[in-house]
């Protein structure tokens, strides 16, 4: 299987991937030991179920592990502010049929917005329409 870049995930991770991806982003490198102690405590995955879910983000290529000992560490290829990016590309073309105003416009009508908030994202659309 061919490695991603570092801008691109091969395909959108699976639920389970990016609940151990969020886990790895927060860390430099992690153990399967590591990865397990960070999970909420109502969340029972095994030691072998996680060290698969790790495995198979190394063959995507979102992941590279190192040797130590007996086991192995992981780090992450793949920044977060990357995946995010082809997250929302996904997003807008799958979803939205293309037009990133209609994912603006359900994101306003979804979630609850502070004036800070709101300020911040009216600043945002600002410089991208100076950039134009």
């Amino acid at each position: 299987m061919s490695k991603s870049s570092q801008n691109e995930a091969p395909r959108p991770l699976t639920p389970v991937e990016l609940e151990l991806m969020q886990i790895v982003w927060r860390h430099d490198e992690v153990s399967v030991a590591d990865v397990l102690e960070a999970l909420p405590p109502e969340r029972k995955l095994a030691y072998t179920s996680v060290s698969t879910v790790l495995r198979i983000l190394e063959q995507k290529g979102v992941l590279r592990s190192r040797k130590v000992g007996r086991g192995h560490l992981y780090s992450a290829v793949l920044p977060r502010e990357a995946y995010e990016l082809q997250s929302v590309r996904h997003l807008v073309e799958t979803v939205f049929d293309g037009t990133p105003s209609a994912l603006v416009e359900r994101l306003v009508e979804a979630v609850p917005l502070s004036p800070e908030e709101v300020e911040q994202i009216r600043k945002l659309l600002a410089k991208k329409g100076s950039r134009s």
